[in-house]
């Protein structure tokens, strides 16, 4: 009698768990434009904006985005953006924010693409979204893809 009466404790307080900690799906965040502010030749300042897609079946508020970003495999730029914005359930949301990096790292990368007629360059982005409601926690995502690589080059003739 006693495991069966602690084996269903146990199985509602893990129950409970479930409940309080709700299981949050990944989100899937591209990168839609980058683009060239400004800056010198030590350090620019880009925008990059965002398009987070949520799968959810509850809205994802954020209130701190932290990424990672990498242009054809070479590190370009990081970020932290304490920035709140909410995704609502099952749908998407797009968010910008500045950011500064140091072009000279994949300049050499960008141009031996375009030098080799490519249009686009590969991107990773990976990070962290801290969400703000109760007993939601940060949500990590990784995404890659492709942006257009004139984008890169506009503002460099």
């Amino acid at each position: 009698m006693l495991p069966r009466l602690f084996g269903g404790m146990l199985a509602l307080t893990l129950g409970a768990c479930a409940l309080v900690h709700p299981h949050i799906e990944q989100p899937t965040v591209r990168v839609v434009a980058v683009q060239l502010r400004g800056g010198n030749l030590k350090q620019q300042t880009f925008v990059v904006k965002l398009n987070v897609q949520n799968p959810n079946d509850r809205a994802l508020p954020v209130s701190e985005l932290t990424f990672a970003l990498k242009l054809e495999g070479v590190d370009f730029a990081s970020g932290l953006s304490e920035e709140a914005f909410s995704v609502p359930a099952l749908g998407d949301a797009d968010f910008q924010m500045d950011i500064s990096a140091n072009l000279a790292l994949v300049v050499l990368t960008l141009a031996d693409k375009r030098q080799h007629h490519a249009d686009s360059v590969a991107y990773e982005l990976t990070g962290t979204a801290r969400l703000s409601a109760p007993y939601m926690k940060k949500v990590a995502f990784h995404q890659s893809g492709s942006l257009p690589l004139a984008d890169f080059f506009k503002y460099l003739n």
